[in-house]
């Protein structure tokens, strides 16, 4: 047990006097207990050591150490600069063993146990393998149970506390009521006689006393429930020996130690058989709380009447409220460990510079020693002149100064190498609380996944149950109606106040795109917001797991180079604040920016007006409107689109301008900001990823990648188009769009990001990849579909409801292979022949018909 008299430094007002007090270290709180006097049951306060940094400074005088805390620096002061540095490497040691045994997540009592030994001589081995001050021997005279005998320096009536009154009058009443009642019953406070039945036993009693006098000062409530007899023994001894089991502690043998450690293993051993109980029992709840979720499900199943399955949706949502508390807490949690990161980084810091000015000072006092040992080298080389220029008496001073100076530097030696050992071990536990918050952060992300999980499910249900209220009562229906209108209510203000965003699902992406469109029809509405749960759900479950190497990997990249590594990176997906410099760097290799063309196009657009300007003004209220920086008339990004545009249209008179190129110069200003880069981009896209031709007037090219798409198609998925033809579905209808403007406003921003990141770097071949690996990722469900109206309906928004990005993009660059880019051109050129006789066919038909008309006359 780790206690002792120690001298606290009070201070009320002006006034600073030094108290003695009885200090005893907790052990399961890790705290430093302090009373007047050993006897007392009550503690006047606690030092909290479990986030308290240790400090001493020869300054303040010898044997004076600090314990700083987060709201109080304690001062106090020991016998003997032996004895205080045997409390300092003792606390140090205690709070280093709280800290690496206390777990903020549920283990078995074996870990636990095992941990804290291992702990334990971890810390000694720290401390001699890193080589800072050895361990100090225990001074017994000053530490210990034998120190409660030790005369105390000040009078009773100093040390008395007028902090806390009420303690020290309970104190005081508990000491006189306890000699009264041996008094009484006795007639000798000294009398041992009524504990004589069981002589035997006498010693076994005394020894449990001794603990008792020591390990009462661990818990207070356990104390006031002892035996009065116990009590009394311990009062009658103190009396006559200053202490208990001062001489019990004198005969203790080696036999006694083997029965302790034997004592201890029991202990030990009954622990972890109880933690394993507890362990099968949390088991057990685990397998009947899935137990009920399954016969929870059997029941919704099976139900018969709407009521019931409405009463399983409450519970649910109640289960739902759960999580959100939980998750609450965790976050609550995670806050409190930040703070107590911030203000050990902020003591560390301190500290160093604390060091930092004793090595300065150290140094100093060196250099003095230095130069006055070199002028007594030079005084005692010429013995007559120092018998004639310095006396007896100044030789003495001098001695006794170098004297004075070497203890100063011996303390100093001492203090650095403590402060040293100090700054390692809050350096160690600055790493596992650094260990712990990221733990918790995964925790949470867990959590918040397994929340969209739910939330995604319980709007499931209330689709399920929209599409059967022709068949529900009135009020149930009613009921259906409010929890779907509640289901898609955004509530930013009322998050924007709390602080706090229970619901993990943003209103808009980084980059302004809603993540639930505002569509017209409700149920739309229902399945995108189903959709963006599902999207953050599985970011979350891949966070760790995929995109931190993904992201370590883009961050140990410098020079950009091509390199089949960059391809599969790029394939896998730019992070966002990669993103812009890697987009400059490709368009950058195949459109060299020429200095100030585009601000004379500028000058151009407005001196001159081009005819394409009507047309540009009409598209632009109609670009990316679920997004907020094109939502408005009055949203900036909508001027730079404009002069974006018509820049164009002056720079390349043979397109001018096309419809869906607002579209793609708008991607381009939301990623690269700067509208000189998203022109330059736009020019990169039209004049050299896409074929020629693609954007005039005929589109010829454009409808020949619709014929050679629908080839591979046939190729790819023979099953899914021969149900299309079946049905006779044209699936140029749908895709002709996404090949125009790479699909943009058809794939959710995430997704459509990473396919733009593929496309600038590969070309146009990531778009038929894409474009096949979206109906492979849907084939099951259209091929369930067999009427040919709802299939263009589920046509129209498949795209929209794609979740996994991931999975996508394997099917997309894995499944589809081979994919050579020769098979693409010599598929482009045999089309384009068939259509260009086609249309020339045409046109001779056309001429023959107005020749036709012409002759016949009006």
């Amino acid at each position: 047990k780790l206690c002792g008299y120690l001298n606290k430094l009070g201070i009320k007002g002006p006034i600073k006097t030094w108290k003695s007090r009885w200090f005893f270290y907790d052990e399961n709180k890790c705290r430093l207990l302090y009373y007047r006097t050993a006897q007392d049951i009550n503690p006047l306060g606690s030092i909290d050591l479990s986030s308290a940094s240790f400090d001493c400074r020869m300054e303040n005088g010898e044997g004076v150490f600090e314990i700083r805390t987060s709201s109080r620096v304690f001062t106090l002061k020991a016998i003997s600069k032996q004895a205080m540095m045997y409390w300092l490497q003792q606390l140090q040691m205690r709070r280093w063993e709280f800290c690496n045994t206390q777990s903020r997540f549920p283990s078995n009592g074996i870990l636990s146990c095992s941990f804290a030994f291992v702990s334990i001589c971890f810390y000694v081995n720290v401390v001699d393998n890193e080589d800072f001050l050895p361990l100090v021997k225990t001074p017994t005279e000053a530490v210990g149970l034998k120190s409660a005998s030790l005369p105390q320096t000040s009078t009773a009536l100093q040390n008395i506390s007028l902090k806390h009154p009420w303690t020290e009058i309970q104190n005081t009443v508990y000491n006189i009521c306890g000699s009264k009642q041996l008094w009484r019953n006795n007639g000798n406070v000294f009398s041992f006689d009524e504990f004589q039945e069981h002589p035997e036993n006498v010693d076994e009693k005394q020894e449990a006393e001794v603990e008792a006098g020591c390990a009462g000062k661990e818990g207070t409530l356990e104390d006031r429930r002892m035996e009065p007899r116990l009590n009394w023994i311990k009062k009658a001894r103190c009396m006559n020996s200053g202490f208990p089991g001062s001489e019990e502690l004198s005969r203790e043998k080696n036999s006694a130690d083997q029965v302790s450690v034997l004592q201890q293993q029991i202990l030990t051993l009954t622990e972890e058989v109880k933690s394993q109980k507890e362990l099968v029992k949390l088991l057990h709840k685990a397998l009947e709380a899935a137990q009920q979720e399954k016969r929870v499900s059997s029941m919704y199943l099976t139900a018969a009447e709407d009521k019931d399955r409405l009463e399983l949706v409450r519970h649910k949502v109640r289960q739902i409220a759960d999580l959100t508390s939980r998750l609450e807490g965790l976050e609550q949690e995670k806050k409190e460990l930040e703070q107590i990161l911030a203000l050990r980084d902020s003591h560390i810091q301190e500290l160093k510079e604390h060091v930092q000015l004793l090595m300065e000072k150290n140094h100093a006092k060196q250099e003095v020693i230095m130069a006055l040992t070199e002028q007594m080298a030079r005084e005692l080389s010429d013995p007559l002149q120092e018998a004639n220029t310095i006396t007896v008496e100044t030789l003495y001073k001098q001695q006794e100064e170098i004297e004075h100076l070497k203890d100063d530097i011996d303390a100093y030696r001492t203090q650095n190498q403590f402060l040293n050992s100090e700054i390692h071990q809050v350096t160690r536990l600055w790493t596992s609380v650094a260990e712990n918050e990221k733990a918790l952060l995964m925790k949470c992300a867990c959590l918040q996944a397994r929340n969209c999980q739910m939330e995604s499910k319980y709007l499931t249900v209330l689709r399920k149950l929209q599409e059967a209220v022709p068949g529900l009562p009135n009020s149930h229906a009613e009921l259906v109606k409010n929890l779907i209108q509640e289901a898609l209510q955004w509530d930013v203000k009322e998050e924007a106040e709390e602080g706090f965003n229970l619901n993990p699902v943003s209103e808009y992406d980084e980059y302004g795109f809603m993540t639930v469109p505002d569509y017209e029809i409700e149920d739309w509405k229902l399945l995108a917001k189903i959709q963006a749960l599902e999207i953050k759900s599985n970011k979350l479950r891949s966070q760790e797991v995929v995109e931190k190497p993904l992201r370590d990997r883009w961050n140990s990249i410098g020079e950009l180079n091509p390199s089949a590594e960059l391809k599969s990176l790029i394939r896998s997906g730019i992070p966002a604040k990669h993103r812009q410099r890697v987009w400059r760097w490709m368009v950058s290799r195949h459109c060299s920016p020429v200095p100030g063309h585009y601000q004379r196009l500028l000058e151009q657009s407005r001196s001159t007006e081009h005819p394409a300007c009507r047309q540009i003004e009409l598209d632009l209220p109609r670009t990316l409107t679920n997004n907020k920086h094109f939502s408005s008339p009055t949203s900036q990004l909508i001027p730079k689109l404009r002069r974006v545009l018509l820049a164009f249209s002056w720079h390349n008179p043979a397109i001018g301008y096309c419809q869906g190129l607002n579209r793609l110069a708008a991607v381009a200003l939301l990623v690269l900001e700067d509208e000189e880069s998203a022109f330059w981009c736009l020019v990169y896209i039209v004049e050299n990823l896409m074929p020629a031709d693609y954007y005039s007037d005929t589109l010829i090219t454009s409808q020949v990648d619709q014929r050679v798409f629908k080839d591979f198609l046939s190729e790819k998925l023979p099953c899914l188009m021969a149900h299309f033809e079946q049905y006779r579905i044209d699936v140029s209808l749908i895709t002709f769009n996404w090949f125009l403007v790479a699909f943009v406003d058809s794939l959710v921003s995430d997704i459509l990001l990473r396919v733009w990141d593929a496309f600038l770097y590969e070309g146009t071949k990531v778009i038929f990849r894409y474009a096949l690996a979206i109906f492979k990722y849907n084939e099951e469900e259209i091929l369930r579909i067999h009427d040919t109206v709802e299939i263009y309906q589920y046509l129209r928004f498949f795209t929209r409801m794609i979740v996994d990005g991931r999975k996508l993009m394997n099917i997309a660059f894995n499944d589809l292979n081979p994919f050579p880019m020769k098979l693409l051109r010599n598929r482009r050129s045999m089309h384009r022949e068939e259509l260009e006789a086609e249309l020339c066919e045409l046109e001779q038909i056309k001429a023959a018909y107005v020749k036709e008309r012409a002759e016949q006359g009006p």
